[in-house]
């Protein structure tokens, strides 16, 4: 299996024919036998217009906007730093500089994938190979501290999994895994205090608050475990769906809300305390031209921000709610596989094309969009002789963003990591990375750190 069909196999393991939406069940080798497998009756309503366009505002164009200073972080204990999953602007790796480059274990090959985004705290970094094995490294240097292998070994179902996730709290770190399984490690020393098998493969990283461990598994279930003793608690199941992408968000946590998003499209307000639902939301728009648009999910975590909710789906939508009431505020025709990034005035959002876009989050009006994929012909070849025999060239897909410095750092499938000029939009460097990179990368103290396709830890300084 080619390295773009690999990548591609991690987003998109759903496809659409004339026999219609059972083709996926037998395309997805994870998705097996589901007796209570139910799809939503009746009309989908779309929440973006069909005739909304993606430009730039007249009366924003070159206009100022606001951003938080930078503030160096000591750590990073979740996907997206902090329970809202929300990091505004961090001061690190001023120049952005290879310090050190370690491997850590089985990196993505056929059947497995290494999705989980690595968190860190009390010095070190946590990340997991793409066979459950969990390791924490040195910050500074990279070096091994210790390493557990997570992968059951007794069921017949666990031959082939991928994805999961960490998070880190009060000295623990949570695991998730696609081998379906959620367990607590002291994060000292990686010696195992529980391990709780679930019935579905879990492909995103917990959310550790309140006591609970909640996590999002594959059947579009919400899981939450006690965080002391592993066990079960209230789980909440949003509307399954047979056609979806085979990657999770995490959820996002302010107060007593947690919000999840779902392979469905639903994004969904809970009570903590007892899974009790406040509203759905359901982010869809239909497109005539592409079928793919009826893949709904919402695979990037949904990031909460003074009092917002923003989030964006595959089908098309990219959208801030009330958080309070779950009205939509407003709505943009965006594609995308990633998680936002609010801050300041604006909000940054990576669509699935390559497009980097920043909108005021008051409005929804653009400031300004930059394609990161400009110049790169979908589908041409390359190599060969007079176009005969080469290897068609995909786009590359683009991570989550990162703003440090009032930079925008986002890393690629193609192995390159972009920064951009958060306030006009300009590509101010590329850098190459070597391989392949899905996750998006985080930052302590004075380093940003990346997980690359291969397994490698890469830190920048």
């Amino acid at each position: 299996m080619t390295r773009r069909l690999r990548l591609t196999a991690l987003l998109l393991v759903a496809a659409f024919a004339a026999s219609g939406c059972s083709t996926v069940g037998r395309l997805n080798p994870f998705h097996g036998k589901d007796k209570n497998k139910e799809v939503a009756e009746g009309p989908r309503i779309p929440v973006v217009a069909d005739d909304q366009k993606l430009e730039v505002a007249a009366t924003l164009k070159g206009a100022p906007f606001s951003l938080p200073e930078a503030v160096a972080v000591s750590e990073w204990p979740l996907p997206g730093r902090t329970l809202e999953q929300s990091t505004e602007n961090v001061a690190a790796a001023p120049n952005l500089s290879v310090a050190w480059r370690r491997g850590f274990g089985r990196g993505s090959g056929r059947g497995v994938h290494v999705t989980a985004p690595p968190v860190a705290a009390d010095g070190k970094v946590f990340v997991m190979d793409g066979e459950a094995g969990v390791s924490a490294r040195d910050a500074q240097t990279g070096g091994e501290v210790w390493h557990v292998n997570l992968r059951p070994g007794e069921d017949k179902r666990d031959k082939e999994a991928f994805g999961g996730g960490l998070a880190y709290a009060d000295g623990k770190l949570y695991v998730s895994s696609g081998y379906r399984l959620v367990a607590q490690l002291d994060a000292r020393t990686g010696a195992v205090g529980w391990r709780t098998r679930t019935e579905q493969p879990v492909h995103a990283a917990p959310t550790v608050a309140g006591g609970r461990v909640m996590v999002v598994a594959i059947d579009n279930t919400l899981l939450t475990f006690d965080a002391t003793t592993g066990a079960p608690g209230w789980a909440y199941q949003a509307l399954t769906e047979p056609a979806r992408l085979l990657a999770a968000s995490s959820p996002a946590v302010s107060g007593d809300t947690v919000v999840a998003s779902f392979g469905s499209g639903e994004l969904v307000a809970l009570h903590i305390a007892n899974g009790n639902d406040l509203w759905n939301e359901a982010l869809s728009r239909a497109s005539r031209t592409n079928a793919l648009s009826e893949i709904r999910d919402i695979p990037g975590r949904p990031v909460i921000y003074q009092g917002d909710v923003y989030a964006v789906s595959h089908s098309g939508v990219f959208a801030a709610t009330d958080l309070r009431t779950g009205q939509p505020r407003w709505t943009l025709p965006i594609v995308g596989i990633t998680s936002p990034l609010p801050a300041g005035d604006v909000v940054f959002v990576v669509g699935k094309s390559g497009q980097v876009v920043c909108a005021a989050r008051e409005s929804g009006l653009i400031y300004w969009i930059q394609d990161l994929n400009a110049g790169v012909a979908k589908g041409k070849k390359k190599g060969g002789l007079f176009g005969i025999g080469g290897k068609r060239q995909a786009r590359p897909l683009w991570s989550s963003p990162l703003l440090v410095n009032g930079r925008l750092l986002m890393a690629s499938s193609s192995g390159e990591l972009a920064a951009l000029d958060a306030k006009t939009g300009a590509v101010d460097r590329r850098i190459r990375l070597g391989d392949p990179v899905l996750i998006g990368p985080i930052a302590m103290g004075d380093k940003v750190y990346v997980v690359t396709d291969k397994a490698d830890l890469i830190a920048l300084r």
